[in-house]
């Protein structure tokens, strides 16, 4: 063992119990090697020389024995050694001992007296608040060790024990029958494909089979098959025992999520896994089968309901995990067990403040990234989970706060006894101390398994050298990266270097003997422990993947639920709002109806118009089925509850909420609309419209548990929505619909709602005849000689019974009524029972690693053909590493310097001085910073530092001048002069979010930013020759033709990160380069080879500002000047940082902080000296020391000499000064955007598929519902909702286009405008233009499957313009949806905007209600307001001109002539007036069509022929209108929103007019 590296044997009184006590709650327990144990009944035996000597109760205090001969002997004489749960990583572990050398007590009553731990130094009892508060203050930092400090640690010991020890252990059934810890043997994983591919196109559509058949005859046989399997992990050996803890390493891309998948018992979606993982000797299989939630794995992101506050996450987990009665404390209720473990998790891992807190998201405000990862350890803990993985764990933390993520584990592992697995980036050597066991895996293959204190010991031997100040982590890294590896001198030709090299070097090794020793060893314990388990078992134990029953997991899911939808009052009350202001509407559109023959048709559709609404209000649960999947599938895996009774708990929630929505609407809109007055009739309208919305919900439910994807989802209700609309009833009657589409309305809820409506509304109503139905009417028409022109009426009679409208309409009957509803509830239950299934099959996402993704004939040469045949590299990780940079170090190093002598260098200074920042704050002020001043210079690299908070990215964005919220106040000068308009884009500015254009390749991403950010004097032959050096010089070469991609498909994140310095070097800055954590979510190697390339780039003559969280001492070294911030934005130092940060150590030791220990990290150490992040400081204001030194005086003084002399200096230049806004024209801006985003769109098939599959399907569908149309009248009234029909496919057109639109903008202003690349003109231009030719090809593609096949007419002029008009729709909902996604925030509020608007410009067409039946004052201005109107208008008009009506039997209206009257004497009057035709029947009966062409039905809706160029017009007229306030709407977001209302604040523009005289005095 180490000097001063202490561990224990593992403790624990039966198998996988909680241990009786969790003292060690941060030290590592280590394998004993004691020869005679002694038994606890468990198989697991523990070291006599370990056994406890005092009560559970009393202080932790373990005998051991002094020198001995016999160390299984207990002598008289022993060390008491006290251990302390929270030791302090920098402290030297023997510090963290207290040893006494005391004779032993034969009475353990007296054990402890002579020292008495239960009070304070004071003499003060010390109360059980007082431990948890010295828990909730543990530091991080170094320890002062206090006597008062250990006496509350032993005391925590003694809480700890009563929760976690015996008296939780004593009667409990399920700690009794834990499978503890877990062991790999001849692990193997399987998966396909190469990791690299090739980017897909538009054109794959159509060169997908000649270029098949071409390599078909090129490459004969071999082409073709399933992609090669290939091993993903590789025969991995292994035991991770109760109490350790395993640190997972590897690059990115090597196999670490696979291997703790696997280890996690996740193991969908690889093509094998070979090879035993036992759990306590039960196989995986078993495990999955009966003993889920034993085995569990947290995947990197923390999931968690963001609307959900900590304390109801937590207390959920817990009542869906709180045993039975047998396994709990005697007298204990379950609710005194949630809360007693709630309360001292809560404490233990310090969240006891964010209780109330809701845990929060990227668009919901809650707790910090470091309290959410705490609370998902206490959900680990919660489940006690005998083995737990944890993926990527510190991804996103700070170094400080990934030190207590880890201490929590190591707590959680030593209290509760479990194996924990944990992969982490740039781990510290403070956090590689809290492991036992560390596995190095390389391309898939175990570099090294075993004990952490022996790995760096083991890679030495190999030959590979350690450099001074490299933690243990970044060491073992370090050896698998060609780049990186130093190797001992003479050990040049002998060390490994394939993964296949270290893979045997590693087997026949001692270390992997001693690994499959121990691996014997623990196997030799698990038949005891198996017995054990057996002996404890009970029927309750049997099978363990739930703790409570199915229905009580019901009612815990109800709860939550209701709590989830509560803590998002905003959404609900905003949804109730919006279906009140809607059902207004639609109430004013349908005000009044009469019980006479003009209300019929809109009483039908106010129905129909009631039902569709509440029903398509449930589409939104598609989003939030899949947006909440992943957290069901981590509860799933975590055994919280069924997915089932997450079902069942949802449509429970649903009820309330339906029944408030559907009231809300039905109340307004039934009386406005003044449907039946009856109380029967209103409450069985009410339970059809709730019952028939329930049913919707759970339809869309079912298919977004039962499909893979939201696209697929989509794309299923796009035609599931156009059947359910369609095949109702109303817009076609079920006698005209065509056999091969009619049994749909037998599968449709909403046709069996729609029935029961009609016949509850139309049954006991007499429906008066009046004019124009009145048949005939006029002079000359006599009573009991008319009839009545709607369906059901009788010869001679003016009134229409009901019931024999709706049957004679509809084939409705009033009988059916409760029949329906039946129906309803049973395919209600159907859809129900459909997600419980879905939800039980979904599987959480497959196993993969990233993928490359390459230009077609942009890969390397060696992948080509690897690409195209499933050969080559059989790895993903080879692509990636092959990829990563050139060949070899010695290559590297003679091509430095050429590379570096062709990068841009500058000789200007930039210097701020007195820069105060300040934003609104609750009606007040507050400052972020305050008086900062300093400079940058060529060829130096600087960073800026401090602790979370303190200013660091405030302050390099107030530098960038990229500010645009809140007041910015100071000098910001360039060579002494005033900062010119070029200043941001002759700026780099390298965020730390990496925001690029996914689908452009590295090399066109810098092409892009050289041709639009160098000037225009230069040309593009030298720019691009330019972007070339700049990937030599970050070593992309092998990528440069791969595109950037999305997360898990593209580029890594170290690529990413290469990409966004290359893209702001492209553009030859002249000033200089700000970079935010360049650092941040990489690993250390990663890390290490970001800061050397900006070290390259500093020696290259760059100036370089650059802000860093808590680098390692390696990295820190690489820096040669510092400007570090405390909290409130004030400088604490700025100044060289001298030979391992001499020149900064020396200063912070001259003011008063203590002496700095040789080994310190210099980062850590001057953060801890200034107090930074610790809320218990109490030392001095460093930012007042710093401004009262002689060095701060120093830095002023040198301010003004630098600014002094860069004057003096420009001023004897001649050089023409570049002060133009964007560095090319406007025309050569719009040109390469709108190019890019034609390539954005080629290389995004699935956008483009989706676009033509949705305008091929419904225009099918379409066809083949209204297919061969005659000339009845219903047929007229066909061709009208084919048209209509046509209108309703934009909507979700628009929801498809809307996030491309977004994702642009997202670009253009997250990155792009603020380096003023190219103007907000050029990205509205770039987004619009691209969607035209798209568009008009499948509106082309629409027309043709649509047209042709209902019996439009065939003339060229109709069908031209019906095509014209084809296309003017296409691009009206183009502008129309982008139009509203350019005033939205997000995709989110985009989406719920487009059926509003859609409503308006639909509802008021005179389609849903005929011109003649709008109230007045809707006809007045809205109807022609409508452009909608207009496309209906000019389609129909064209479409139903001079088309002869021939109505079909059941369509005539038939009356008795009166005596001596032909029929065509008796109508002709009114047939002159009215139009058209009547006819002699049968039984000398008149039968009268109420048209007799196509013209006359269109008059009825307002549609006259004459007007079709005029519509035309129109609809230009509103397509331009749209894009104009795409521009408009896009400028105002962009920022030119705060430029409007600047410009109207008389304080803006006295502060502009200041500014300027300031300029002027500088410039002087």
């Amino acid at each position: 063992m180490e000097p001063g590296r202490v561990k224990s044997p593992p403790i624990q009184d039966t198998p996988g119990a909680f241990p009786e006590t969790p003292a060690e709650s941060l030290r590592k327990p280590s394998q004993s090697t004691s020869q005679s144990n002694t038994s606890d009944g468990s198989g697991y035996q523990t070291p006599l020389a370990y056994q406890e000597v005092d009560d559970p109760i009393t202080p932790r205090a373990i005998v051991r024995p002094t020198a001995t001969e016999d160390e299984d002997a207990i002598t008289p004489s022993k060390e008491i050694v006290t251990r302390y749960p929270f030791y302090e990583p920098d402290q030297p572990m023997a510090d963290l001992e207290k040893v006494e050398t005391v004779k032993a007590d034969p009475d353990p009553s007296t054990a402890g007296t002579d020292h008495d731990i239960s009070k304070t130094a004071s003499g003060r009892k010390r109360s059980e608040a007082d431990i948890f508060l010295s828990l909730s203050k543990r530091k991080t930092n170094a320890s002062t060790g206090t006597a008062e400090e250990e006496e509350e640690m032993a005391e925590i010991q003694q809480l700890m024990t009563r929760m976690f020890g015996k008296t939780r252990q004593a009667n409990s059934e399920e700690e009794q029958t834990r499978h503890t810890g877990v062991v790999f043997k001849n692990l193997t994983v399987k998966g396909t494909g190469l990791g690299a591919t090739l980017q897909p196109t538009v054109g794959d559509l159509f060169m997908g089979l000649p270029r098949t058949i071409t390599s078909l005859f090129s490459r004969g046989k071999k082409l073709g098959g399933k992609p090669p399997v290939r091993n993903i992990i590789n025969n991995f050996n292994g035991c991770v025992k109760p109490g350790e803890m395993l640190l997972v390493l590897g690059k990115p891309g090597s196999g670490c999520s696979t291997f703790l998948k696997v280890l996690g018992n996740q193991r969908f979606g690889y093509t094998a896994v070979d090879g035993d993982v036992t759990y306590g000797g039960t196989d995986a299989q078993t495990m999955a089968k009966d003993f889920r939630g034993e085995v569990l794995y947290n995947p990197e992101n923390d999931l968690h309901y963001a609307t959900l506050n900590v304390k109801r996450t937590l207390t959920f987990a817990l009542t869906t995990r709180t045993p039975g009665k047998a396994s709990r404390a005697e007298g204990e209720s379950r609710a005194q067990y949630v809360s007693e473990f709630l309360r001292v998790i809560s404490k233990l891992f310090w969240i006891e403040h964010t209780m109330g807190t809701k845990v929060g998201n990227e668009f919901i405000r809650g707790v910090s990234g470091g309290e959410k990862k705490r609370v998902s350890i206490a959900e680990g803990m919660i489940t006690k989970a005998s083995i737990q993985c944890w993926d990527s764990a510190s991804t996103g933390l700070d170094s400080s706060t990934a030190l207590e993520y880890v201490q929590s584990l190591r707590t959680l592992t030593n209290m509760a006894h479990i194996s924990t697995a944990v992969a982490l980036y740039q781990a510290g050597e403070s956090l590689y101390d809290l492991f036992d066991k560390v596995i190095l895996i390389h391309e898939g293959r175990c570099a090294y398994f075993g004990s952490a204190d022996d790995a760096k010991k083991y890679f030495t031997s190999l030959g590979f050298h350690c450099p001074p100040r490299w933690t243990t982590a970044d060491f073992l890294t370090s050896v698998t990266d060609k780049h990186e590896r130093q190797i001992s001198e003479g050990w040049e030709d002998r060390i490994p270097r394939s993964a296949e090299e270290f893979e045997t070097a590693f087997k026949n090794s001692e270390s992997s003997k001693k690994s499959l020793s121990d691996i014997a060893e623990f196997e030799t314990h698990l038949d005891e422990q198996r017995r054990a388990r057996e002996a404890h078992s009970t029927k309750a134990t049997k099978k363990r993947n739930y703790t409570i029953p199915f229905w009580k997991q019901v009612l815990a899911c109800t709860d939550r639920q209701f709590w989830v939808m509560v803590g998002d009052p905003l959404t609900l009350y905003g949804k109730w709002g919006g279906i009140l202001f809607q059902a207004l509407i639609v109430g004013s559109l349908f005000y009044n109806l009469p019980a006479t023959a003009s209300g019929v048709f809109p009483r039908g559709g106010v129905l129909f118009f009631i039902l569709l609404f509440n029903a398509l209000l449930a589409l939104a649960e598609l989003t939030s089925a899949f947006s909440s999947r992943p957290i069901l599938m981590k509860h799933k895996s975590f055994s919280f509850y069924r997915p089932a009774a997450y079902a069942i708990a949802q449509t429970i929630i649903d009820v309330p909420l339906v029944l408030t929505q559907v009231t809300i609407f039905n109340i307004v809109v039934y009386f406005m609309a003044n449907l039946g007055r009856t109380a029967s009739q209103f409450f069985i309208s009410l339970l059809i419209v709730f019952a028939l919305t329930m049913n919707m919900y759970a339809f869309f439910r079912a298919i977004g548990a039962l499909v893979e994807s939201l696209d697929v989802a989509t794309r299923i209700t796009g035609v599931a929505i156009q059947a359910l609309i369609v095949y109702t009833g109303y817009l076609i009657p079920p006698t005209k619909m065509h056999p091969w589409f009619k049994w749909l309305i037998w599968i449709n809820p909403v046709q069996y709602g729609f029935e029961a409506l009609m016949a509850n509304e139309f049954a006991g109503l007499d429906i008066e005849c009046t004019p124009p139905f009145l048949v005939p009417a006029g002079p000359g028409a006599q009573r009991g000689y008319q009839s009545c022109l709607i369906q059901g009426s009788q010869p001679g009679q003016t009134t229409v019974k009901g019931q024999d409208y709706i049957l004679s309409a509809f084939t409705y009957r009033r009988s059916h009524l409760w029949r329906n509803f039946g129906i309803i509830v049973a395919f209600w239950l159907l859809f129900v029972l459909l997600t419980m299934l879905g939800m039980e099959l979904q599987k959480p996402n497959k196993g993969s690693g990233s993928v490359i993704v390459f230009k077609r004939g942009k890969a390397p040469k060696r992948l080509t053909d690897a690409i195209e045949n499933f050969q080559g590299p059989n790895d993903e990780e080879k692509a990636q590493t092959d990829s990563s940079g050139s060949s070899n170090k010695e290559e590297e190093s003679e091509s430095d310097g050429k590379v570096l002598q062709r990068v841009a260098r500058n000789d200007t200074i930039f210097t701020w001085s007195n820069v105060n920042y300040t934003i609104p704050y609750q009606g007040g002020e507050r400052q972020l910073l305050k008086d900062v001043q300093g400079y940058v210079r060529p060829g130096k690299l600087t960073a800026l530092m401090g602790a979370s908070g303190a200013g660091k990215t405030t302050l390099l964005t107030a530098l960038a001048q990229r500010i645009n919220f809140g007041r910015v106040t100071g000098e910001f000068l360039v060579d002494g002069a005033p900062l010119p308009l070029s200043f941001q884009r002759a700026t780099g500015f390298a965020e730390q979010m990496d925001i690029h254009e996914p689908t452009a390749t590295v090399r066109e991403a810098l092409q892009f930013s050289a041709y639009l950010r160098q000037p225009k004097e230069v040309s593009i032959k030298e720019k691009y020759d330019y972007v070339e050096t700049i990937i030599d010089l970050l070593e992309m070469k092998d990528i440069a033709g791969a595109t950037i991609g999305a997360e898990g498909r593209g580029l890594n994140v170290e690529q990413r990160k290469r990409v966004t310095i290359g893209v702001e070097l492209a553009s030859k800055p002249s000033l200089l380069l700000f970079l935010d954590e360049p650092t941040s979510g990489l690993d250390s190697l990663a890390a290490f080879n970001i800061l050397r390339f900006l070290r390259k780039l500093a020696d290259a003559g760059q100036a370089i500002l650059a802000t860093i969280h808590q680098p390692s001492a390696v990295l820190f070294s690489e820096f040669d000047e510092l400007l570090l911030l405390k909290s409130g934005g004030r400088v604490v130092y700025h100044g060289e940082l001298g030979k391992d940060g001499h020149t900064l150590i020396q200063y912070l030791e001259e003011h008063g902080s203590t002496k700095c220990p040789p080994k310190a990290n210099p980062a850590e150490f001057m953060l801890t000296a200034i107090g930074a992040g610790d809320p218990n400081y109490h030392g001095q204001d460093w930012g007042d020391v710093w401004a009262n030194s002689t060095q701060h005086q120093a830095r002023t003084d040198e301010i003004k000499e630098m600014i002094k002399t860069r004057r003096a200096a420009v001023k004897d230049k001649a050089e023409t000064k570049d002060d133009r806004e964007f560095a090319m024209p406007m025309t050569t801006q719009i040109m390469a955007v709108v190019k890019r985003s034609f390539v954005s769109y080629w290389r995004t098939p699935e956008y483009m598929i989706g676009k033509f599959a949705l305008h091929i399907v419904t225009g099918l569908f379409n066809v083949f519902t209204f297919f061969k149309l005659g000339n009845s009248y219903i047929d007229m009234q066909s061709r009208l909702f084919s048209v209509f029909m046509t209108l309703t496919i934009s909507p979700p057109l628009i929801q498809q286009l809307q996030p491309k639109l977004l994702a642009f903008r997202n670009i253009y202003d997250g990155r792009e405008s603020k380096a003023k690349i190219y103007s907000w003109v050029a990205f509205c231009c770039g987004a619009i233009i691209v969607e035209i030719p798209y568009s008009i090809i499948a509106g082309t593609i629409y027309f043709m499957c649509w047209y042709w096949g209902i019996g439009f007419p065939t003339d060229s002029f109709s069908a031209a313009y019906c095509w014209l008009m084809m296309m003017l729709f296409e691009l009206y909902y183009v502008g129309f949806g982008q139009a509203i996604a350019a005033f939205a925030a997000n995709e989110l509020l985009a989406s719920i905007l487009v059926p509003l608007f859609f409503l308006f410009v639909i509802s008021f067409a005179g389609v849903v209600v005929p011109y003649a039946g709008l109230p007045y004052f809707w006809r007045a201005w809205m109807f022609d307001l409508t452009p909608f109107r207009y496309i209906i208008e000019g389609w129909l008009g064209v479409i139903l001109h001079n088309v002869e009506v021939r109505c079909a039997p059941d369509e005539f209206a038939r009356f008795p002539p009166p005596p001596n009257m032909s029929c065509e004497a008796y109508a002709e009057g009114f047939i002159k007036t009215a139009g058209g035709y009547v006819q002699d029947g049968a039984n000398g009966l008149c039968e009268f069509c109420q048209v007799a062409n196509g013209d006359e039905f269109a008059r009825s809706f307002n549609v006259l022929y004459s007007y079709h160029w005029r519509d035309f017009g129109i609809i230009c007229a509103y397509i331009g209108f749209n894009f104009m306030v795409v521009f408009v709407a896009s400028y105002l977001f962009l920022g030119g929103g705060k430029k409007v209302k600047a410009f109207f604040s008389p304080a803006q523009r006295r502060q502009k007019k200041l500014q300027q005289t300031q300029n002027e005095k500088s410039n002087a």
